[in-house]
């Protein structure tokens, strides 16, 4: 559930009984929607009770401002709330019809000067005009307070890198500075011997639950170098460990060459592992791909995932999303049982096999192709289809023709990465990038 910080506003010169009601209606709406509401419990009619107000909502998260206008008022009220939190902020204004008397309420006047004020000082904000009861009303504040829950998530969120980014991958380059002024995120590094040194202390006797669990999911396990098999499988331990210890809420890791040459396993199914426990990771040490994920996931509710593009069909429009083996299990086409492999150039396991489960996806990467962040934002759907190839793949159609996909990846000189998740969230992406002036580009 999501929470928002309801302040009705008016002024005791107009309709206070139906600005009242207004207010009641706004209230009974938003919480039959599924809401939490904090905020005033009665109309804010002058700047006595501002401070009061203020502290209350520092103290308390919320997702969302809703700055209901209930009658008109000035800006100062707003502007001071606006000024001393942080968050989205909704202006809503409810029509009057004209029946040639009293305007009782003149609240779009209302939200219009205060747009102004907050417009020519900076802030961002987005407008209602509406009655309280209207779905279209409640379906932009849904993804209003979707976009700020995951902003607010953001903020102090650690993710850990797992040794550097390959030489010659210029697109996993970190900008830890970045994001951290842009998102409040830190970046914890730890080295790739620390992770092998607590691995290879982890006993055989501590996967064997795993072990259990995975042999019913994955068919093909018995076919696998055991000992291999049990680094991957110590490798997820260790990496759960780790992410509790230093409360990390995603992984971007170097996956290769070492985990192959010197722990004698591959990475890959332990970070699917991860993913599907809501600890998104990337290979290949990208931070941004991390991130990327990480929005996604606070987004659905859902595992994300981070794949290559490596296949388009520009005459039947469709073109292959692909990993090595990381995709979360619960991406998995429910009519195929999944697979455990092995690495199809470094021949050690444990790698995850399957095809995507059919559906929407929403498709999106936190960009540095241009030195500067800018979101970019896509969806597609993915089709019921058979393997594409080994390891975890799916056949998509975007939205926009793939030709010019393709165009606006190659023109604009775009990362190898890119992340999905199931869904259609790119009116909240979009609304995350406006909050944060980050750039959109459309895929």
């Amino acid at each position: 559930m999501r929470t928002i910080a309801l302040i009705p506003i008016a002024r005791t010169t107009f309709d206070i009984p139906f600005a009242s009601e207004i207010f009641q209606r706004t209230q009974t709406a938003l919480s039959q929607a599924g809401f939490v509401l904090s905020g005033p419990s009665e109309l804010v009619t002058d700047s006595s009770r501002v401070q009061e107000i203020i502290h209350q909502m520092n103290q308390n998260p919320f997702d969302l401002i809703i700055l209901l206008y209930c009658s008109f008022a000035d800006s100062d009220l707003a502007k001071q709330i606006v000024s001393e939190t942080d968050g989205p902020v909704l202006l809503w204004a409810v029509p009057e019809e004209p029946g040639g008397g009293r305007l009782r309420l003149n609240s779009l006047c209302g939200i219009n000067l205060t747009g102004h004020s907050l417009h020519r000082t900076g802030y961002t904000y987005d407008y209602l005009y509406t009655l309280p009861e209207e779905p279209a009303a409640l379906e932009k504040i849904k993804v209003l307070t979707n976009a700020g829950y995951a902003i607010r998530t953001l903020k102090g969120t650690k993710i850990g890198k797992f040794g550097y980014h390959p030489n010659g991958f210029d697109s996993c380059i970190p900008n830890s500075t970045g994001l951290e002024k842009i998102f409040g995120l830190e970046m914890v590094q730890i080295e790739l011997d620390t992770l092998f040194n607590r691995v290879r202390k982890i006993s055989d006797h501590s996967i064997g639950p795993l072990r259990k669990d995975l042999y019913q999911r994955l068919d093909g396990l018995e076919d696998l170098d055991q000992a291999s098999l049990n680094g991957t499988l110590k490798t997820y331990l260790v990496m759960q460990e780790v992410s509790q210890e230093e409360n990390l809420k995603g992984l971007a890791v170097r996956c290769w060459p070492e985990f192959f040459t010197e722990l004698g396993c591959a990475a890959c199914g332990a970070m699917s592992l991860m993913s599907d426990q809501r600890i998104p990771c990337s290979c290949e040490a990208d931070l941004n791909g991390t991130v990327t994920q990480l929005i996604l996931q606070t987004l659905s509710g859902e595992p994300a995932f981070g794949t290559d593009l490596v296949h388009m069909n520009l005459e039947e429009d469709t073109a292959v999303f692909w990993h090595c083996g990381l995709a979360p299990l619960s991406m998995a086409d429910p009519k195929v049982k999944p697979r455990g492999i092995v690495h199809t150039n470094r021949k050690l396991p444990l790698l995850m096999e399957f095809s995507l489960k059919p559906g929407e996806i929403t498709l999106a990467r936190l960009s540095e192709a241009s030195l500067d962040f800018k979101l970019v934002i896509g969806k597609a759907n993915m089709l019921a289809s058979e393997r594409q190839f080994s390891g975890t793949s799916g056949l998509v159609r975007f939205d926009n023709p793939a030709r010019k996909v393709l165009d606006t990846i190659m023109s604009n000189g775009l990362e190898h990465h890119l992340s999905l998740t199931y869904g259609n969230f790119t009116a909240e992406l979009a609304t995350i990038a406006r909050y944060l002036k980050i750039p959109t580009l459309a895929l």
